[in-house]
């Protein structure tokens, strides 16, 4: 898996919302091995280069988990959104993202696959 194609550059600092059991190791792994640095929390208290948000349907209220991700990224720094792929337990309509990533301040710049069971969706946000 690289996470370089994904966008994750070294001796960046990436904070990580939405884990939980289902998140995908691997790949979680490759980013830490891309960035060199381990994954921080929410409770990081400094800003982050980029924000990786876990999200499958069923988990709240996506434009809000959106706006969450902003609080301590750098201005323009990226978003990568992991949905459970179609048929995966949990995935997410991309017209769900397609409307809440807007109202939220981010635009969708790329769409790929993350790994076996996760998609990614990269959102930059907006120079304020």
């Amino acid at each position: 898996m690289d996470a370089a194609k994904l966008g994750f550059e070294p001796d960046t600092v990436i904070q990580e919302l939405g884990w939980d059991e289902d998140t995908d190791e691997d790949l979680r792994v490759a980013i830490e091995d891309s960035t060199g640095n381990a994954l921080v929390d929410g409770d990081y208290g400094d800003v982050v280069d980029g924000v990786i948000l876990w999200w499958r349907d069923g988990d709240g209220d996506l434009t809000d988990a959106l706006v969450d991700t902003l609080r301590d990224v750098v201005e323009g720094g990226p978003v990568w959104l992991f949905t459970p792929k179609i048929g995966r337990p949990g995935y997410v309509e991309g017209a769900d993202v397609a409307e809440a990533a807007p109202i939220a301040g981010l635009s969708t710049t790329t769409t790929s696959s993350a790994s076996t069971d996760w998609a990614s969706t990269k959102l930059s946000t907006h120079k304020r």
